[in-house]
């Protein structure tokens, strides 16, 4: 009887995902009208935010990656980098871009820094559970104006984010503290670092490059969003969000949150970021504090999109995945905790009516 559980078990652990992926393909001919609204809504969400905001940074940084910045800027900051966060100085660069840039650039240099030799895996998980973050332009321009109407919460949700990734990075500096490659950054050795240095010369081959490099990146993000923009369709369409949402409701209930429509639109936040924070900012509430202080968890978390765009990124390293997803899950609770204080500790930041 065991033998036989057994073997049902591994045959459906074995067969799992192609019922999943049969199943959805099910459920696009079923919903495929709406599937086909989600589809174009993904899809000008994509071209319409991400491509004008996110390309030029890639670009910027691969165009970065063959200058010596990095090297100089990690000889700096190694000093503070080391014993603050347990990672040499070459990873301010990760850590200032992903804050700069927004999902999924933090991630992107990570791997790069690693491929070429200047952190060791080890390293590289620490910096990839702080340093893959919300840009400015998408918490200042798209969530704090663009969606809540008020520069005063975009703000807020800003510092709170920074506060809560500097946080994550000091918890984790103690990630696989043991198994540690000490790293000096003077001690590199930079043989595997790319040796053609930008110059006039070939600044027209290396522009190319980069550019192709990083519209390889921002398509493979496009997919991601048109994907779950309709994979939240048929969620929707199937009852399965409102199930979900009624199996976590009483969790909501118990912080005060008696609306149910925060709960739903919780979770398609916890799916896909931006389709979430639209939902979520859009439920009229007196007490705008609970729409800001959820809206600053799904910031710091990124969804289970951005999470599958970091996987497919680093899926040719060594790097494991986990602390990057222990990483977000406490980057958002420490964001949700910090804007929690800010409102009730600022006047100026109590919208509460």
């Amino acid at each position: 009887m065991k033998s036989k559980t057994k073997f049902i078990f591994l045959s459906i652990k074995r067969n799992i995902l192609p019922m999943i992926f049969c199943l959805f393909i099910f459920f696009l001919v079923i919903f495929s009208k709406s599937n086909l609204v989600a589809s174009k809504s993904g899809l000008l969400l994509w071209a319409n935010n991400i491509v004008p905001s996110l390309l030029p940074f890639f670009i910027a940084t691969e165009l970065l990656s063959y200058t010596n910045v990095i090297t100089k800027l990690g000889k700096i900051l190694n000093p503070i980098m080391k014993p603050v966060f347990n990672v040499p100085g070459v990873g301010s660069y990760a850590l200032i871009m992903g804050i700069i840039s927004g999902y999924p650039t933090g991630a992107k240099i990570v791997v790069d820094l690693n491929k070429n030799g200047l952190c060791s895996n080890e390293e590289s998980e620490r910096l990839l559970a702080f340093t893959n973050n919300s840009g400015p332009l998408f918490i200042l321009g798209t969530v704090g104006i663009s969606l809540f109407g008020n520069t005063q919460i975009g703000f807020l949700l800003l510092i709170t984010h920074i506060l809560s990734c500097i946080s994550v990075g000091i918890v984790f500096r103690f990630w696989k503290i043991n198994s540690n490659s000490h790293y000096n950054i003077n001690k590199y050795n930079y043989s595997n670092i790319k040796t053609d240095n930008i110059c006039f010369s070939n600044l027209g081959d290396i522009l190319s490059k980069s550019i192709i490099s990083s519209v390889k990146t921002i398509v493979m993000i496009g997919g991601f969003v048109v994907l779950f923009s309709v994979i939240l369709s048929i969620l929707k369409n199937s009852n399965f969000l409102i199930l979900l949402g009624k199996f976590l409701f009483p969790i909501f209930n118990f912080l005060g949150i008696k609306d149910f429509e925060f709960t739903t639109s919780f979770i398609s936040g916890c799916f896909e970021l931006t389709n979430g924070l639209l939902q979520l900012i859009n439920i009229p509430s007196k007490l705008i504090s609970t729409n800001i202080v959820l809206s600053s968890f799904l910031l710091g978390f990124g969804g289970i999109s951005v999470l599958l765009q970091v996987n497919s990124i680093i899926a040719k390293s060594r790097i494991s995945i986990k602390p990057y997803i222990y990483g977000k899950l406490l980057h958002g609770l420490f964001a949700a905790f910090y804007t929690l204080i800010f409102i009730y500790s600022f006047p100026i930041f109590n919208l509460n009516l």
